[in-house]
């Protein structure tokens, strides 16, 4: 048995450093898990949305139960519109299996990468394994480097359309809104 391979660097110095090196445009926000899987969103906040807000006095509600029913049809128009884009989600592993996890279920709103450790990339399981899967799934894959430097082993695949947005995208956008307005 081997010992687990170390990140080379903090999880949102790794996060930051793969954002900025695809080109997605946001702030990356601290790590958090949603639905069980440790992601870092990467959003943009709206700023006329967020300034009627603002006006309305509808601060960010992330309470999963009552974010569910606002894409009922009854409540169309009645709900606070989302004040920020998801631009994409990253998720900082040691092994390709545990970051594909983590981010193909948001490929429905949004882009999706993983961060590995140069060494994990290196290997004849993710070689042979998860390129294939994360070319087949459209994920991009980077390689994380000491100090934080990062390089795109895959780039992920942009030409996709996105579901619309449903009870768990609006919930999401709640949460990364909530985060926005504490930083």
């Amino acid at each position: 048995m081997t010992p687990p391979i170390a990140l080379p660097a903090p999880v949102q110095d790794l996060a930051v450093a793969a954002a900025d090196r695809l080109g997605w445009r946001g702030t990356v926000l601290p790590e958090m898990t949603f639905l069980g899987r440790k992601v870092n969103v990467v959003a943009e906040l709206l700023p006329d949305v967020h300034a009627e807000r603002i006006c309305l006095g509808h601060e960010p509600v992330t309470d999963r139960h009552a974010v569910s029913t606002w894409v009922w049809p009854e409540f169309n128009g009645l709900v606070p519109e989302q004040a920020v884009r998801i631009t994409g989600v990253i998720s900082v592993q040691r092994h390709w299996r545990t970051g594909l996890a983590c981010t193909v279920p948001f490929l429905r709103y949004c882009d999706a990468a993983v961060v590995l450790p140069t060494p994990a990339v290196m290997t004849d399981d993710y070689v042979d394994n998860g390129l294939p899967r994360a070319r087949a799934y459209g994920v991009a894959v980077l390689s994380a480097e000491p100090e934080a430097v990062v390089s795109v082993d895959l780039a992920g695949r942009g030409d996709r359309m996105f579901a619309g947005f449903d009870a768990n995208y609006r919930w999401l956008g709640e949460l990364a809104y909530e985060q926005l307005l504490g930083l």
